[in-house]
Formats: C-alpha cells, sequence, structure tokens
C-alpha cells in the first residue's frame, strides 16, 4: 500500500468567549458573562479557600454557551476583592445575585461553588433567593471553623466576625431546606472533605441529586467537562431554561 503523502496540520483557532464586564462592585472584584439574546437564567459563582474568580470562569463560559448569565467573584480576602473575609461573607453572595439580576435581567438565579463556596452557595441560598444550589466537594462550617482556628487558611479574614457567621449557618439545615433544588458533586477521593459529608446532605435533603465519582481528589471534578455539562442541563431544568 503506498504511503500517504505528509501534510502539516492546519492551525486551529479557538475563540474564547470575552467577559461582558469586569468591574468591582461593593469592593469585590466580579466578572460577568451575559447573553446577548437575553438568559434563561444566571449563575453565580462561588470559589474556593484561596482560589479567585479565574479559576471557575471555564464554567461560566459553560453557562453562556448554554444560554444562562454568570457572574464570578473574588470573596473578600481573596483576589483583586477588598478587606478581609469576614462576617458579610453570606450577604456579599445574596448582593451578587442582586447584581446579576439587576444586570442581565434573569428572574431565576442558582448558586455554584466548591469547596469553601459550596458550603456558601448552602449557607446564603436563602438569602440570595436561589432557586438551585450546586454544591461541589462542599465544605461543612465545622471544617471552616477548624482551619480558622489552626490557621491553615492563607487568605486574608477578620477571624473572629467569620467564625461568627459560619456557627450562626449550619450547612445541613441549608440542605435540608433546599430539597430537590441541590445538586452535590463530590469526589470519593477527597482528601480535604470526606464524601460522607455530602453523602449526609443527601441524606438530609429529599429529592436531592448526589453525584460521587470514584477516585479523585479535592479539586479534580471542578472542571471535568462531562461534569460541567451534566452540572448546566440541570440547571436549566431548575431555571426554566
Amino acid at each position: 500500500m503506498p504511503s500517504m503523502p505528509w501534510r502539516p496540520w492546519a492551525p486551529r483557532t479557538v475563540t474564547v468567549s470575552e467577559p461582558t464586564e469586569r468591574a468591582v462592585h461593593d469592593g469585590l472584584a466580579y466578572v460577568l458573562y451575559a447573553p446577548p439574546a437575553g438568559a434563561a437564567g444566571g449563575v453565580v459563582i462561588l470559589h474556593g479557600a484561596g482560589s479567585a474568580k479565574e479559576s471557575h470562569l471555564d464554567f461560566a463560559r459553560r453557562c453562556l454557551a448554554a444560554g444562562l448569565a454568570a457572574i464570578a467573584f473574588d470573596a473578600r480576602g481573596h483576589g483583586a476583592s477588598e478587606g478581609a473575609l469576614d462576617g458579610r461573607a453570606i450577604a456579599d453572595v445574596a448582593g451578587m445575585a442582586a447584581l446579576l439580576r439587576a444586570r442581565t435581567g434573569a428572574a431565576a438565579i442558582a448558586l455554584r461553588g466548591s469547596s469553601m463556596g459550596g458550603y456558601l452557595a448552602l449557607a446564603a441560598a436563602r438569602e440570595a433567593g436561589a432557586a438551585a444550589v450546586v454544591a461541589i466537594c462542599p465544605a461543612s462550617a465545622a471544617g471552616l471553623r477548624r482551619g480558622l482556628r489552626e490557621g491553615r487558611f492563607a487568605f486574608r479574614a477578620d477571624a473572629e466576625a467569620l467564625d461568627a457567621t459560619l456557627a450562626a449557618h449550619d450547612e445541613r439545615d441549608a440542605a435540608a431546606a433546599l430539597g430537590d433544588a441541590l445538586l452535590l458533586l463530590h469526589a470519593e477521593g477527597d482528601e480535604v472533605v470526606p464524601v460522607e459529608h455530602s453523602r449526609e446532605l443527601h441524606a438530609l435533603a429529599p429529592g436531592s441529586r448526589l453525584i460521587a465519582i470514584p477516585g479523585g481528589h479535592h479539586r479534580s471534578i471542578q472542571h471535568d467537562a462531562e461534569l460541567q455539562g451534566e452540572t448546566v442541563r440541570w440547571l436549566r431544568k431548575r431555571l426554566g431554561g
């Protein structure tokens, strides 16, 4: 059989969607993505302890491609936001949800958070008026308080004020109130937050959905393309898209 002639690979251009807006609101640096034809709903994206909004812009773009608006922001004490993480942590999530509604007209809003962001998504759901919550390897209030006491976090924090807020907001009560409006994703090999925590939350929330992935580690499923796709499909159903 004659060999095929060698041809150089043609370059492939990938265009990444640019954000609609980059700005600061109430001291919080954020990035907003809004569909030009109007949003079927909106998603507030919450990063983990020591992380930043840029770590989750891939998911924001995934939302945009599905007709959902998305806003990712740096929690206080992180990234380009001002101040220290303190007693405003939950109110800040609600403020970002209100900003997303005002900027895009999205009526239904969801919260999607990883690790500490997963805890905040649960704890802030009621105040933010969230129609759905996605929690990825969510931290517990008890675990976050223990980390504060032991000095395991590198971000800027008002430890006393933040501890009081964590003590006042139990993620288990929040999960129970959400019921079938809760989607949990957790790697069974998570070495930071045991998968049993998500299993407990799932048991407390009638109708909730838990996707437990064999193996992996604390950050292994945040950027998994298949799980992001499944999450967006679930969000569109919950938000009425």
